[in-house]
């Protein structure tokens, strides 16, 4: 089928791409939508404006759409979205839901509104095993913002590998957070992986941190050959 990847950059979608192409979908475009609102309901937001860069590392084309992420109206702007994709001959969309209700049934409706099929392969998928087998595959994913009890500082900016995973265990254990962020413990970015024809090279970057959470932000990047 012809296919769209709602897409942020982070792990979840990055995954919901590499499970599309895995699957032999022909991923047309990329669709990132850009919030001006850092409190978002729908929409990931820590270095959103890394996408077009990523999606000329994964060489497929982007479609980005700005919003100012006010409550259930950013749907409106995503509709638009919908739309336009439709009109250019997609016929699905893959996003990366793993257990937001929200998200997943708002982004379904519309999708029954617009007469496009929604799919988010990885709904409710095992959270340990869906961490260890984004490190397996290769990817590599850095941790750009944090807000949970046992998650400091330290963490922006941090590759996620096993010894990265082993912790957020022993974190899940004292804080009960979830180990692939999905209750907003965290946002990621891929960097590279398996996907990627090219790889992203942080050239400058910056910390900022209030109180119990933070994120990482990329002020500058290139893309590298691999």
């Amino acid at each position: 089928m012809n296919a769209a990847v709602l897409f942020s950059g982070g792990k979840d979608s990055t995954m919901a791409l590499y499970y599309a192409l895995d699957k032999g979908e022909d991923v047309k475009y990329l669709l990132s939508v850009k919030s001006r609102n850092d409190e978002s309901y729908m929409f990931h937001v820590p270095n959103i404006h890394v996408t077009d860069l990523l999606a000329e590392a994964i060489d497929i084309p982007i479609m980005s759409v700005e919003t100012d992420g006010v409550k259930e109206e950013e749907l409106e702007d995503l509709r638009h979205a919908f739309e336009n994709l439709k009109s250019l001959g997609v016929e699905c969309i893959y996003t990366g839901a793993l257990y937001s209700v929200y998200q997943k049934s708002r982004i379904e409706r519309l999708g029954d509104e617009v007469g496009l099929k929604i799919f988010s392969p990885y709904w409710h998928v095992d959270e340990l095993e869906y961490m260890r087998k984004i490190v397996a595959l290769g990817f590599k994913i850095i941790i750009s913002g944090v807000a949970a009890w046992g998650l400091d500082e330290s963490w922006l900016g941090r590759l996620i590998d096993d010894e990265t995973i082993d912790e957020l265990v022993k974190i899940n254990e004292k804080y009960y957070i979830n180990i692939a962020f999905e209750g907003g413990e965290a946002e990621t970015l891929a960097v590279d992986g398996p996907i990627f024809k090219k790889k992203l090279k942080i050239l400058k970057d910056k910390k900022e941190w209030h109180h119990d959470s933070g994120v990482y932000i990329i002020e500058d990047a290139v893309l590298e050959e691999k």
